[in-house]
């Protein structure tokens, strides 16, 4: 496949969880939540030279390897690697950025004000990540994870989700008769211990039991 079939055949997939289409790289530190989304979620590719539309529009390839360079030295933390290939299209050029899904996490980026926050990626969206997805990944990174006993509330929440595809945090509280606290520290416990996974859709998180194939 040449290079235009191929770049048109990623454009015509359109934005989602795993692609991004930028028009040009003016903003290091913008690219970089998008770097941190990418590396928080399952990974992803930027097409950039590609406008929102799906119009190849082209880039100065080195002025904007270097500006994602910077992005993801310099303004993710940690540091991220990312990948480039360029490709000829319609006489310009559009560059595919390859960002790896990172088991470091959370990476973060600048919101607008400078503070340094964790994105994830949601559809075609680069989202702020919730508070319970910082703790998961904190929780996951521990050399010795935090121990659990299972007691009535563990057991009440394995087997409600066996027989519900998922549940909210607020919902697990009122399920368990526990405070918020507990519920958090207990859910994100089992996110680490891979019995629960965490997944954010309709403006909320929700926790599901893991499935062999997860693991």
């Amino acid at each position: 496949m040449d290079d235009t079939s191929y770049i048109h055949t990623l454009i015509e997939q359109g934005e989602h969880v795993e692609q991004d289409f930028k028009y040009e790289i003016s903003d290091a530190r913008k690219i970089a939540r998008s770097i941190s989304a990418f590396a928080n979620h399952s990974g992803g590719s930027l097409l950039v030279g590609v406008k929102d539309n799906g119009k190849v529009a082209g880039i100065e390839s080195e002025e904007e390897i270097y500006m994602i360079e910077q992005a993801a030295e310099m303004y993710c933390r940690p540091p991220q690697t990312v990948k480039f290939q360029s490709y000829r299209v319609e006489g310009k050029c559009v560059l595919k950025v390859d960002v790896a899904r990172t088991e470091n996490r959370p990476v973060k980026a600048q919101d607008d004000d400078g503070k340094w926050v964790a994105y994830y990626r949601v559809a075609d969206e680069n989202i702020l990540a919730s508070s319970l997805h910082v703790k998961v990944w904190k929780e996951g990174q521990k050399e010795t994870p935090s121990l659990i006993t299972f007691s009535e509330k563990e057991y009440v929440l394995i087997d409600y989700l066996k027989e519900n595809h998922e549940i909210t945090l607020e919902d697990y509280m009122r399920l368990a008769h526990v405070s918020k606290s507990v519920a958090e520290n207990t859910l994100v416990k089992l996110c680490a211990m891979k019995t629960l996974d965490i997944c954010y859709h309709s403006g909320q998180c929700f926790f599901t039991l893991k499935t062999e194939d997860d693991i």
